[in-house]
């Protein structure tokens, strides 16, 4: 670590803390307004109900391109600069959004937006490179707390604003609040310089290959994540049409519902804490147990009872408090490699995420429809239960420091 960065540790305030965890739950918040409204959007934009997907979709795109292009770019470029511009360009994307009113300038600043929005993966080692040591874990699991708040609420507050307002004031509360985050972050965020400024673009990126292949601890913890997060889209994905179809319940309960996985985001500083003090392999163990048990637990009782619907409750907060855990974990681990590599490192780590992701949501898709919640819940089980088997082979091949 440069002088720079370990003087630059001691600045690390908890307000400072606060505003991270703040800044990446408002900004991950952006890639999931338009869930529940894709219906509504498709409609206004004379979207075929067949391509209605795409108002999500791009915005996924543009993010999983931001993590690949743009967030390695915090090896090489001071990092306050780099936050504050995705952010400036969130801000131009989300009104974008908000005056659209036909397919091709929505479908671009949506696009955009997920490209602005990538910025969250460049707040979390910017902040873990301002933490000593001894705290990097307690840090990271403070930001991640952020980020999953940030995500489970994002869906009830778009549906709330639709409501009283109409679906393009989701868009324009957004740009609001990323304007006052982004004038909080001008003013308080530390400057961050990388030690390795010399090095072109065009080699930063060649070296995201080989960097995955030659780093165990990066590819094992990515995958693991990557499974964990299949099991995390399957079951958001799915529970939507389980409580219409089994529970019958509303939108605004459904909403409801969602908020229940809020409460999983306290583990994330415990797995951090854990992490800080060694006990990784134990949190990794508790995270990937929980996550499978998770989907068991939802046949305790009748389907559709109301103690169905109470377990499936708290299946969902044990789901994400495993999810969560499991993250920090991870990336307590890729940050503790060499700093000057922590934006290729965290790129690569979540774009292997973001993959797992997308083929638990298309897995869960296809499961429900052909065999229901009995289905899913079993292909549920099974995501976690493969990344605790690849977890288990540390053993057998002697391998210590992945979960270090």
């Amino acid at each position: 670590m440069s002088s720079s960065t370990q003087s630059s540790s001691h600045s690390l305030s908890k307000s400072l803390v606060l505003l991270l965890g703040l800044a990446v739950g408002v900004v991950a918040a952006n890639l999931y307004y338009a869930q529940p409204l894709v219906g509504l959007i498709s409609k206004a934009l004379n979207l075929d109900p067949s391509m209605a997907g795409l108002v999500v979709t791009l915005t996924q795109v543009g993010y999983g391109f931001g993590v690949l292009m743009i967030v390695p770019l915090a090896d090489i470029v001071e990092n306050r600069k780099l936050i504050l511009t995705m952010i400036l360009l969130t801000i131009i994307s989300l009104l974008g959004l908000a005056f659209a009113t036909s397919l091709v300038p929505y479908f671009l600043a949506a696009l955009a937006t997920g490209l602005g929005a990538s910025t969250v993966q460049v707040i979390v080692p910017y902040a873990a490179h301002l933490a000593p040591e001894a705290n990097r874990g307690r840090v990271v699991g403070s930001l991640m707390s952020g980020l999953m708040i940030g995500i489970m609420l994002s869906r009830p507050i778009s549906s709330l604003l639709t409501d009283l307002f109409s679906w393009h004031a989701v868009f324009y509360f957004s740009a609001a609040l990323m304007l006052l985050l982004a004038l909080a972050l001008y003013k308080l965020l530390p400057e961050r310089q990388p030690t390795n400024t010399g090095i072109r673009y065009s080699k930063l990126m060649a070296s995201m290959g080989s960097l995955f292949a030659q780093t165990p601890v990066l590819r094992r913890r990515a995958i693991y994540q990557a499974f964990m997060f299949g099991a995390f889209s399957l079951f958001w994905t799915t529970t939507p049409l389980l409580l219409v179809e089994e529970f019958h319940l509303s939108q605004t309960a459904i909403a409801l519902f969602a908020l229940a996985g809020v409460a999983g985001a306290i583990s994330a500083p415990l797995a951090g804490r854990m992490a800080d003090k060694g006990f990784s392999r134990q949190a990794t163990t508790v995270a990937m147990i929980s996550a499978s048990a998770s989907f068991l637990i939802t046949h305790i009782f009748a389907p559709g009872s109301g103690w169905a619907l109470a377990v499936l409750v708290f299946a969902a907060i044990l789901l994400d408090a495993g999810i969560t855990a499991n993250l920090v974990l991870g990336q307590r681990a890729i940050f503790s490699l060499s700093a000057e590599l922590r934006g290729r490192l965290n790129g690569l780590y979540v774009a292997t995420i973001f993959v797992g992701g997308a083929v638990g949501s298309y897995v869960g898709a296809w499961a429900y429809a052909h065999g229901g919640w009995m289905l899913t819940s079993w292909v549920g089980f099974l995501f976690p239960l493969l990344a605790f088997i690849y977890f288990g082979t540390e053993w057998l091949t002697g391998f210590q420091k992945v979960s270090q």
